[in-house]
């Protein structure tokens, strides 16, 4: 009972000295212990506290606490003489009081009679004014400002003010870490760093931010979370003078300037700037997909995917440019939205010149000169140069359509789509041709238009040399050389080169003629058939010939007729080796090899008859 009363006692002085080395230095120093905190340790990386986790927050502070062991442990063992001259004094004052056959004093008043004579010796400190209780704590003090470091390491040399710092500097040749966790195993130095590990399985978060009412594990989390409300931004990049809040944000965005990745994944070798992006990175072998959307069910690897896939089912627009006010469902698509307004373009490709406004469209860019096309689609073996390519390709398998049109109940799976077809219902076409004044509704399709006008054919085939303004027609032209016709008829056994050939075709066995003229009723299959119609109406005859004055409604009867003039004959007859202007004189032409008798009027009038 003597030894549990005396321990109480001396851990109760304890507390009450702390208090009051904790007054005087916030006498001493600032004001504010936030800023005191902040000069204490600033840590953290990434775009700022929110963005770092519980478990990254606590590996930073055991690192930046272990560090500061060996600085703390010098006060503590101020502390340490004090208590046990504290201790020797407070037996003496007990065994004074206690006599034979008499009842022990009370706690309170050992404590009250210990205090009375530890004011009759008190011991000051003529640097700093502080006081001590014996002479030998004062002594033991001074060393901080005589700078004496008495006891030496016999393994590195290196020297301490006292006797306790060098036992447990000792640890760090040892690696002794004698305070486990019971929940994970981990090894801590000292019990006040376990301590403070534990949060990370209890999830305590005793620091509230007085602001937003945010919480915070550690004390020095909240440092950081305050000078997003101050604005405060101590430290400057010396490179591009960027200024961030924790010294920790300067040392990893120092990262860009060295290209240093320093966590590097152990399956296949990657490397990363980020310890996060590593442990993000390792759900791709791990299978690993933590965060689940509550409305359908699908899984993610990063938290931040789950928020954005939430937009998809809500259709919230949180995100809002402060230069046109237009909103969006996703920060990135802000972030990529406002570089319309700076028109900034930062980012050079090495090998043709062309800038982009943001680093991934660089990287993806770079791949068109590398032909790196890293990401496969497992179920037909096409490769794509970015991820999210993929994703839009797999869509054509799994026949995920997401985006549903508010007017129609027509859906698509790609957004872009699904806003192109919005222009349909609205009318809207904002991008105008400055040649000639017909007006998009896509960007991208005023651009190829505009090759009309510049005439560029940037696309050549590799079998004829004949060149195309598109990719896409390049492509269908490819299939007159290989043969290939993917689209087949599902009413009969036809196959086509081009999807809207088909879909053109299918209307002979379904009777759909979907385009109609509005001057005389009369319906067609094909959007083009309806167009050369109007043209009987209107009298419009656009296209004319270069040799004469004579003019047609349509381009291909045009080129047949300019071949009255260049006497060129394209269409030959493989069995006899003769040479017709026109297709429909070569099928005539081929009956008499079949032993067919032609029809009655001769080939000359069926000429003649012809366009």
């Amino acid at each position: 009972m003597k030894h549990t009363e005396q321990r109480d006692l001396i851990e109760e002085n304890e507390e009450n000295e702390e208090l009051s080395e904790v007054e005087e230095k916030n006498n001493d120093g600032s004001s504010d212990p936030l800023q005191r905190g902040s000069q204490r340790l600033d840590f953290f990386g990434g775009d700022g506290e929110d963005d770092v986790s519980d478990s990254g927050i606590s590996d930073l502070m055991e690192v930046k606490e272990e560090n500061e062991e060996l600085s703390e442990v010098e006060e503590e063992s101020e502390e340490l003489s004090e208590v046990e001259e504290e201790n020797e004094e407070l037996s003496e004052v007990k065994e004074e009081h206690v006599k034979p056959g008499k009842k022990p004093l009370s706690r309170s008043k050992t404590k009250m009679t210990y205090l009375k004579k530890r004011d009759k010796k008190s011991f000051t400190c003529s640097h700093c004014g502080k006081s001590f209780v014996n002479k030998r704590s004062l002594v033991i003090h001074m060393r901080i400002h005589t700078g004496e470091k008495p006891f030496s390491c016999d393994q590195c040399g290196k020297s301490f003010a006292y006797k306790q710092s060098l036992e447990l500097h000792m640890s760090v040749h040892t690696g002794e870490k004698p305070h486990a966790c019971h929940q994970c195993g981990k090894n801590f130095l000292r019990s006040s760093l376990l301590k403070k590990h534990m949060r990370v399985h209890t999830g305590e978060k005793p620091f509230t931010c007085d602001q937003c009412g945010k919480r915070f594990p550690y004390r020095e989390g909240l440092i950081v979370h305050m000078r997003r409300h101050t604005g405060e931004k101590l430290f400057t990049c010396n490179c591009c003078e960027k200024r961030f809040s924790s010294k920790q944000q300067l040392e990893v965005h120092m990262r860009v300037h060295t290209g240093e990745k320093p966590f590097t994944c152990t399956q296949c070798g990657k490397s990363f700037t980020h310890r996060e992006n590593l442990k993000v990175h390792m759900r791709i072998h791990t299978g690993e997909r933590p965060f689940t959307c509550d409305h359908c069910g699908k899984s993610f690897t990063q938290l931040v995917q789950l928020k954005g896939h939430r937009n998809i089912h809500t259709r919230e627009k949180l995100y809002t440019c402060d230069q046109c006010g237009k909103t969006f469902m996703w920060a990135l698509a802000l972030k990529t939205h406002l570089t319309v307004h700076t028109k900034e373009k930062p980012h050079s490709c090495s090998v043709c010149g062309k800038s982009f406004s943001l680093l991934p469209y660089l990287h993806r860019h770079e791949k068109i000169h590398t032909g790196v096309r890293d990401h496969v689609c497992f179920e037909c073996g096409k490769s794509f140069i970015s991820v999210a390519f993929l994703k839009l390709h797999q869509r054509i398998h799994t026949g995920e359509k997401p985006y549903k049109c508010s007017h129609c109940d027509k859906r698509f799976s790609q957004p872009s789509t699904l806003k192109k077809h919005g222009m349909i219902h609205s009318g809207e076409k904002p991008h105008t041709c400055d040649q000639c004044g017909k007006s998009f509704s896509v960007k991208a399709q005023l651009k190829l238009h505009m090759r009309i006008h510049t005439g560029e054919k940037p696309y050549e085939c590799s079998h004829c040399d004949k060149r195309f303004s598109l990719s896409t027609t390049l492509k269908i032209h490819e299939r007159i050389h290989t043969g290939e016709k993917p689209y087949k008829c599902s009413h009969c056994d036809k196959r086509f080169s081009v999807s809207t050939t088909l879909k053109t075709h299918e209307r002979i066995h379904t009777g759909e003629k979907p385009h109609t003229c509005d001057q005389c009723g009369m319906s067609f299959s094909d959007k083009r058939n309806l167009e050369q119609h109007i043209k009987i109406h209107t009298g419009e005859k656009p296209y004319k010939c270069s040799h004469c004055d004579k003019r047609f409604n349509q381009s291909s009867t045009l080129k047949k007729h300019e071949r009255t003039h260049s006497r060129e004959k394209p269409h030959t007859c493989d069995q006899c080796g003769t040479s017709f202007s026109f297709k429909t004189h070569l099928k005539l032409h081929m009956k008499i090899h079949a032993v067919e008798k032609p029809l009655k009027h001769s080939l000359r009038s069926q000429s003649d008859g012809c366009e």
